[in-house]
């Protein structure tokens, strides 16, 4: 049973599965404490039989079946870039599968560039979210204001999202952005560039492949001329701390799982941002 906690075998559970055992399945899934991977929720476990059903579903699907199970769990985050994917034996006793299916599985991601190996140490995932198609010339149509327009159309509900599916791991590593956030004094290009990470952070923690997709055109957005020159002019020392506080925020109502002040907080931020920007072209 141990395996098969470590091995986060509630995300290889598809809505299918769903559908098809209940909402028992969901439960548990909460209440998993899955290696390196840990979820907020931790109870006591006491019924995994529900899994064991689910993941006999999986086995003897065949490589194709174990592929998709295994390129969702990586493109949802479930798999951050640089873990450690289980050994062979421990993915064939999960999926019910022989040792040379999940050769051809591994040799599948490989291929398609989401894991590379080293020989005697294992399987390491290599993927950081959608290739973010250059947006080209239209980053240098947009206007700041435009772009704040954008932001505000998407991190509310991205942001939603995140204090939803957060887990322990990605609530550490914006802890570990933050902590440089605050560290970056008056420096503006640093606090540009660990800002521009916290919130694609939060993207990430949607689990939603398409809002990572989308942010990162906005950061790249963020990254051109005009941005760049509103920045020097709105980053004075008492707005980067203002900033702070705010993203502080936002970090401790995810830790809380609270998503009403969640939105509420990165709404807050959006505002700021605009006023600041208003403000700043009208000088």
């Amino acid at each position: 049973m141990q395996d098969k906690i470590g091995l986060k075998v509630a995300f290889y559970v598809t809505q299918a599965d769903i559908g098809r055992f209940g909402g028992r399945i969901r439960t548990v899934a909460n209440r998993l404490p899955c290696t390196g991977r840990t979820l907020l929720q931790e109870p006591d476990i006491s019924d995994l039989d529900i899994y064991d059903e689910a993941l006999r579903s999986t086995a003897n699907k065949g490589a194709s079946a174990i592929t998709a199970r295994l390129r969702r769990a990586i493109e949802t985050g479930v798999y951050s870039d640089g873990d450690q994917l289980p050994a062979e034996r421990q993915l064939a006793t999960a999926f019910g599968a022989a040792r040379s299916t999940i050769r051809k599985v591994l040799d599948n991601l490989e291929q398609e560039g989401l894991v590379y190996r080293r020989v005697g140490s294992g399987t390491f995932v290599n993927y950081a979210g959608p290739l973010a198609n250059t947006v080209g010339d239209v980053s240098d149509l947009i206007s700041p204001l435009q772009l704040i327009e954008a932001r505000f159309a998407v991190e509310p509900t991205m942001t939603r999202l995140a204090a939803i599916h957060a887990t322990r791991r990605d609530l550490d590593s914006i802890e570990d952005v933050l902590a440089r956030l605050e560290g970056c004094g008056n420096d503006k290009n640093a606090f540009s560039r660990w800002d521009s990470e916290f919130h694609l952070l939060l993207a990430r923690c949607s689990r939603n492949p398409l809002i990572v997709h989308l942010y990162q055109q906005i950061n790249d957005a963020r990254s051109h001329a005009q941005w760049a020159a509103m920045k020097d002019i709105i980053l004075t020392p008492d707005q980067i701390g203002a900033y702070n506080n705010q993203h502080r925020g936002i970090y401790e109502a995810l830790t809380r799982r609270d998503v009403t002040s969640a939105v509420q907080l990165i709404e807050e931020h959006l505002h700021k941002a605009r006023a600041d920007l208003v403000g700043a072209s009208s000088d």
